[in-house]
């Protein structure tokens, strides 16, 4: 207990442990959420200019203009000291900004508030470079999603679930949709489940020759509601209630048409997306053929996938790719049409593998481009010139990313050459692009290169982090593989599981050691890759040098190893995942150095979920478990999600039961740290609140942190330091 005591007092004064025998120090909780001192440097803001030679970035509160191939300064475009708004004496500060296509105006969003995971609303201000004239974009209040016109003329954006557009020249607002109503009607933008799960929140899109806008249209008058309370107890005893539409497993959804409006006529038309409004409409953009608006459609099920090309002008639409899938169709942004009009590129897994197609319009398939074990992570662009398409994938390991180039004869080469995880931003021609590169134990490492990746300089290698980083007492992150004859596929193959672990940096083979397991565990999500883990790296390494080995097992369902080995949780979310979890720890705890007695478990979200199961169902194997943000029965979820991989309620109540860790409580044996935030939008509070229910109802003793009003990030403030500071103790208190 005194051990223990000191450990806890250590971490809450934020002291660093001198280890004499090393000369170096421990990591600790104030440099990692107080002082944020354990960051790497990134590169942020670079934005390629239209020649593709060169690219803009923020220096020093003005925007700059570098070449790509020397890293010479040419120009400022904009000198932040200019942009003083009519009535100010200090300028706007520039956090981030878009430019037109002519690159003579720009748009910088000042006051910014955040409204859920991707948007945002903010007073828009205008640069003209040529005028050297800052304005508002408008004065009737905060805007949304501001965006140029292609001819640089016009800007539009949403206010109140309406769009507006300004005419630049003239400087009138003409609003062109009317019905907008909170929790209602939305245009222009999405509703909560298609920005939550569709990730995507600007939901209107030019025409290329700036005639036309194509926009989303929810009505969302039949979702129901949920309300969340806010407490500002200093302000007011009574909590500020905020209510919005959230569907749930088996609910009802927003019905979704898509509209199109012509400035020149002011004429609206509506597209024809089908009868069945009981569908998902996940993506629409313009092809290269005039006036033509290609639009994904999905079905409720989400395995059955078309692409419709629409007549702007009518309305009038055909159906152009037909795709079904057994279990699910993964939505991305791979969607890409081909300059001469006539051909189009999409990722596919319908051969077991996620690789790129290429088709013509009609949507008949002319060649897949990229075979073998292997899956295309994304597609990021098309050079017409050379005839190349870029993209990331999983070639060389399910743990690394690469980059690679194929040709429209499916000749395939690998660009990047560092094994790790690489990253690409290509600039607007496809000469160049900025990598980004890291490994498992070491930082970013970014470069400019070129087209063919040759590496054309360095933009940050992180030297003087990595020096400080040796100033740590660190043990070096590991991957190894698990076998057992439980870790099959339906088709009988067995396989191994990747995992990584991280000793105490001290590390005795002799000794007994406690073991800590992080989780996610849920559809396509790794935790085991060859990359920077950013603040969690530091906190499990805190943790390693208290001594509890840390570890983490991609179970199956887990990304990047064939669709069979992702989708085999169909419709049984957490059987697999934590059986294999489960198997996992009872191998890890037959390791000689491991003590099997004392084996825990932290996950957040998804992760909560399989955390608790681990001490629900896994109990036994597992003594210690925190939860945090958890599912705890997939019925509480939103349906975009849910119904992906369950199906509803009403087609598989069995599923949605068997492996929620509610029906497993009586069975708890151990620790329990249960975490959440009041005001968690996206995993609601009743998630937790059934949760401490069926444990107090099975006279189960377990720990409980709420932190008010705060989402399912849990940040903001001190939060953050308070939240790991609760979590380190606990599994201090407990695994060691």
């Amino acid at each position: 207990m005194k051990k223990i005591f000191l450990f806890s007092l250590a971490l809450l004064l934020g002291s660093q442990l001198v280890i004499a025998q090393t000369g170096k120090k421990d990591v600790n909780l104030r440099d990692l959420w107080t002082n944020n001192t354990l960051y790497p440097k990134l590169v942020h803001g670079i934005v390629s200019l239209n020649n593709g030679k060169q690219y803009t970035e923020i220096k020093n509160g003005s925007i700059v203009v570098y070449d790509y191939a020397t890293g010479d300064s040419v120009t400022t475009l904009v000198n932040g000291k200019d942009l003083i708004p009519e009535g100010k004496k200090k300028p706007i500060h520039i956090g981030n900004f878009s430019v037109n296509k002519q690159e003579t105006k720009f748009i910088f969003p000042t006051q910014t508030e955040k409204i859920y995971r991707h948007s945002r609303i903010s007073y828009d201000y205008i640069w003209d470079t040529r005028t050297k004239k800052l304005t508002p974009l408008s004065d009737k209040g905060k805007q949304r999603l501001a965006d140029f016109s292609p001819d640089g003329t016009k800007v539009a954006f949403v206010r109140n679930n309406n769009i507006f557009i300004k005419d630049l020249t003239t400087g009138k607002v003409k609003q062109i949709t009317f019905d907008g109503k909170k929790n209602s009607i939305i245009n222009g933008t999405c509703d909560w489940v298609y920005e939550e799960e569709f990730s995507f929140t600007k939901a209107f899109f030019w025409s290329p020759d700036s005639k036309k806008i194509a926009y989303y249209h929810f009505n969302e008058s039949k979702v129901k509601q949920y309300t969340l309370p806010f407490y500002h107890g200093n302000k007011s005893p009574y909590p500020e209630e905020y209510t919005y539409k959230y569907p749930v497993a088996g609910e009802n959804n927003s019905i979704v048409q898509i509209y199109t409006y012509d400035l020149e006529t002011g004429k609206t038309v509506k597209m024809n997306v089908g009868s069945n409004t009981d569908q998902y409409i996940p993506r629409i953009k313009w092809t290269k053929r005039p006036n033509k608006l290609a639009i994904e459609r999905l079905n409720r099920l989400q395995n059955h996938l078309q692409i419709l090309l629409a007549d702007a002008s009518t309305g009038k639409s055909k159906i152009i790719y037909n795709e079904t899938n057994k279990y699910y169709i993964d939505i991305t942004n791979d969607l890409t049409f081909l300059p001469d009009g006539n051909h189009f590129l999409m990722t596919s897994e319908k051969n077991g593998y996620n690789a790129i197609y290429l088709c013509n319009i009609d949507g008949k398939q002319v060649k897949q481009l990229t075979t073998g074990h292997w899956d295309v992570t994304k597609i990021y662009g098309y050079n017409p010139r050379k005839k190349l398409i870029f993209f990331q994938a999983a070639k060389t390991s399910p743990l690394d990313r690469d980059i690679m180039a194929v040709n429209l004869k499916g000749k395939i080469r690998q660009i990047s050459t560092r094994v790790g995880t690489n990253d690409a931003d290509f600039s607007k021609t496809f000469d160049y692009y900025i990598n980004t590169w890291s490994n498992a134990n070491t930082p970013p490492y970014i470069t400019v290169n070129k087209y063919n990746g040759k590496v054309v300089r360095v933009l940050e290698d992180n030297k003087a982090f990595i020096k400080k980083m040796q100033g740590y007492n660190l043990g070096k992150k590991e991957f190894f593989t698990l076998q057992s004859p439980e870790f099959k596929l339906p088709n009988g193959k067995q396989v191994d599981l990747n995992a990584w672990i991280i000793k105490p940096p001290n590390f005795d083979p002799l000794q007994k050691y406690p073991v800590l397991m992080y989780v996610y565990g849920g559809p396509g999500i790794q935790t085991v890759t060859n990359s920077w883990g950013w603040s969690d790296y530091f906190w499990f390494q805190m943790l390693a040098e208290k001594g509890i080995i840390v570890i983490s097992v991609d179970n199956r369902g887990t990304g990047a190893r064939s669709e069979l080995f992702q989708k085999m949780t169909y419709l049984q979310l957490g059987k697999y995942e934590i059986a294999d979890q489960i198997e996992a720890a009872k191998i890890i705890g037959k390791y000689p150095y491991v003590d099997s007695r004392r084996i825990g478990i932290f996950g957040w979200s998804y992760g909560g979920f399989m955390a608790s199961l681990a001490i629900t169902k896994g109990a036994g194997v597992f003594s210690t478990a925190v939860a945090v943000a958890p599912v705890t029965n997939w019925r509480f979820y939103d349906n975009i999600y849910t119904e992906r991989y369950m199906r509803t309620p009403k087609e598989n109540p069995e599923g949605y039961d068997a492996n929620s860790p509610l029906n497993y409580v009586n069975n708890m044996k151990g620790h329990y740290l249960l975490i959440f935030g009041s005001g968690d939008d996206n995993v609601h509070p009743i998630n937790s609140m059934t949760m401490i229910s069926a444990l107090v109802k099975a006279n189960k003793q377990f720990d409980l942190m709420v932190y008010p009003n705060k989402n399912h990030g849990i940040y903001g403030g001190n939060t953050r330091y308070h939240l790991y500071t609760k979590m380190t103790n606990f599994i201090l208190k407990y695994l060691k």
